[in-house]
C-alpha cells in the first residue's frame, strides 16, 4: 500500500477514535449533540466538527440517513452564529421528525474557518478560466486571498476522512440514498459541487442563496457595467453542463430571495435550471427551485425556509 494511503487510512482511524471520545455537550427533547473541537484531517486545516443525533437516538437500532451541513457554527447556537442568528435546524427537524413529516436523520455541522472562500469555490470552474478572470477572481481584493481554491480538498476530507469516521462512530445509512449536503451561499456551491465531483457518495444536495458569481468582490458584483461576475458564473455552468450527473436518483434543491445580496440571484439560477431540464431534471421530483419576495442573504431567511429542503431531501416518502 502506499504511503499516502497508510496515512490516510491512520489518520481515519485517529479521527474516528476521537470521535467516539469527544463529550456529549447537550441532550434533551430537542436532540444530542456530540462534539469534535478539532477534528483531523490530511486535506484541510482541522477544524469543529459538531454532530446532532435526533431524540430517541440511544433508544433505537436504526440506522439514521445523513445530513453534511456547511458553516457548522451558524446553525445551532446563537453564541456562534453571525449576528447571533443561529439557524437552530436542530430545531427545525426535530419538529419534522416529530410530525411524521420527514425520517430521522443525523446533522453533522462543519465548522469554516479562514480558508472558507477558498474550501467553497469550485475548483473546476475556476481552472477553465481565462487569465484576466482568474486573476480578478483570485486578486485584490480576492476570493482566496490571492490563492487557488481547496475545494477539491475540502471535499476529499468529507469524503474520505469526515464521512468514514461518522459511519463508524454513528449508526447511518452509509449509502448514497443516505447520505445529503446542504449549504448556503457559498456552501451552496460547495454543496452542489459535492454531488457533482462525488455522485456516487451523495443522494442529494440542498443549496440555499447559492453563489452563483463565485467571487467575493463586492466592488464587481455589484457594478452593473462589470461583467467578470457573469463571465467566471458561465465558466461554471459550462462545467456543470459536463460534470452534473442526468437525472436518475440525486435530489436537487435551490432558493433564493430578492434582498441585498440575493437581489443578484435569479437570472444565473434561471441559466442553473436550463442546465437541469436540459439533463432530465423534473420540478417537484428530482429538483425545486424556490424565489421568496423580500428574504435577504443571513441566516433568518435561511433558518425561516429550511424547512422546506428538510421535507424534499428526507421526506418519508423517499427510501
Amino acid at each position: 500500500m502506499a504511503v499516502r494511503g497508510r496515512r490516510a487510512i491512520l489518520k481515519a482511524a485517529v479521527a474516528c477514535t476521537a470521535l467516539a471520545a469527544a463529550p456529549v455537550l447537550a441532550q434533551g427533547g430537542d436532540g444530542t449533540f456530540v462534539t469534535l473541537d478539532a477534528f483531523p484531517s490530511s486535506h484541510v486545516a482541522p477544524r469543529k466538527v459538531m454532530v446532532w443525533l435526533p431524540p430517541g437516538y440511544d433508544g433505537a437500532t436504526q440506522r439514521y440517513p445523513v445530513l453534511y451541513m456547511h458553516d457548522g457554527q451558524h446553525l445551532f447556537d446563537p453564541n456562534t452564529a453571525m449576528g447571533g442568528q443561529a439557524w437552530e435546524v436542530h430545531k427545525v427537524l426535530a419538529s419534522l421528525i416529530a410530525s411524521g413529516a420527514v425520517r430521522p436523520a443525523i446533522i453533522v455541522g462543519i465548522w469554516s474557518n479562514r480558508d472558507r472562500a477558498r474550501e467553497y469555490g469550485p475548483a473546476a470552474a475556476v481552472e477553465r478560466l481565462a487569465p484576466d478572470l482568474r486573476a480578478a477572481l483570485l486578486g485584490d481584493p480576492p476570493i482566496a486571498g490571492g490563492m487557488p481554491p481547496l475545494s477539491d480538498q475540502y471535499l476529499r476530507f468529507l469524503v474520505e476522512e469526515l464521512k468514514p469516521a461518522i459511519d463508524s462512530r454513528f449508526r447511518t445509512r452509509k449509502e448514497r440514498a443516505g447520505t445529503f449536503i446542504l449549504g448556503s451561499s457559498m456552501g451552496g456551491l460547495i454543496s452542489l459541487y459535492a454531488v457533482a465531483r462525488h455522485p456516487e457518495v451523495f443522494g442529494g444536495a440542498a443549496c440555499l442563496s447559492t453563489h452563483w458569481p463565485v467571487t467575493t468582490n463586492f466592488n464587481m458584483l455589484f457594478d452593473k457595467e462589470d461583467m467578470r461576475p457573469v463571465r467566471i458564473a458561465s465558466a461554471w455552468f459550462d462545467w456543470l453542463g459536463q460534470a452534473l450527473p442526468r437525472a436518475g436518483g440525486l435530489k436537487l434543491y435551490f432558493d433564493h430571495g430578492d434582498a441585498t445580496l440575493d437581489a443578484l440571484y435569479a437570472p444565473y439560477q434561471q441559466q442553473m435550471d436550463a442546465i437541469l431540464r436540459a439533463k432530465g431534471y423534473r420540478q417537484g421530483i428530482d429538483v425545486i427551485t424556490k424565489a421568496y419576495p423580500s428574504a435577504d442573504h443571513s441566516e433568518a431567511a435561511w433558518r425561516g425556509r429550511v424547512d422546506i429542503p428538510l421535507r424534499f431531501l428526507l421526506s418519508n416518502s423517499g427510501g
